[in-house]
């Protein structure tokens, strides 16, 4: 739970802390590790942290990006390593992986929440870059589709200005924790490569260095 030393414990204040809660939580992570990764990160002095990067194989050719601060690299790298050689993934070459993903700014907008073509209109003329539809199958359920947000895509100089356009229209958003990185084209696999895939980021997620993970899967 790094985003702690950056914004503090409080997700309320902090707003990358609560993107990555919502991230968490899709991951089926149980609270009890959450609250002890953000107590854990809380009470440690503020020393002098690097960001690493760390490229990773999955299942069905999925590729999977983890952000990472540590003030410790020998101890951030072996806790990885150790977590993706136990659930079946591959550590990558630097760059194997990355190539594969864009660096963006994102505002999250549940599908529940606002009209489709509303949201198109509004987004691309303040100068979206994008928007992500969420993807839908037969077998979802109501309260699946709740949970499935638009992903208004902007670039880190436009971004204030498509917050403020949503904010003007009443349209209620997430911003991200900072920037995102979004696979440039997603890759389907079947449900048991995406269930061992979740599982694997999901304990990648635990782990108190890692940032953030970001995957190529198709949901």
């Amino acid at each position: 739970m790094t985003r702690v030393k950056k914004g503090g414990p409080s997700p309320i204040s902090n707003t990358a802390l609560a993107a990555l809660i919502e991230k968490v939580k899709e991951l089926d992570i149980p609270k009890d590790i959450v609250d002890r990764n953000v107590k854990r990160a809380s009470e440690k002095g503020q020393e002098a942290f690097i960001e690493k990067i760390y490229e990773v194989y999955g299942y069905g050719g999925v590729g999977i990006i983890i952000e990472v601060l540590t003030d410790k690299v020998n101890r951030s790298v072996a806790a990885v390593r150790e977590v993706v050689k136990d659930n079946g993934g591959k550590m990558a070459d630097p760059g194997s992986i990355m190539f594969k993903f864009q660096r963006a700014r994102v505002a999250n907008v549940k599908v529940t929440d606002v009209d489709r073509d509303q949201l198109l209109t509004i987004a691309l003329d303040a100068g979206a870059e994008d928007i992500i539809e969420p993807s839908m199958d037969e077998y979802d359920t109501e309260a699946d589709s709740s949970e499935r947000v638009y992903k208004v895509v902007s670039s880190a100089e436009n971004y204030p200005v498509i917050l403020s356009k949503l904010q003007e229209e009443g349209i209620k958003f997430k911003p991200d924790n900072g920037s995102e990185l979004l696979p440039t084209t997603p890759i389907e696999v079947d449900d048991e490569a995406m269930e061992l895939n979740k599982e694997l980021m999901s304990k990648l997620l635990e782990l108190d260095d890692v940032d953030a993970v970001y995957t190529d899967q198709k949901y």
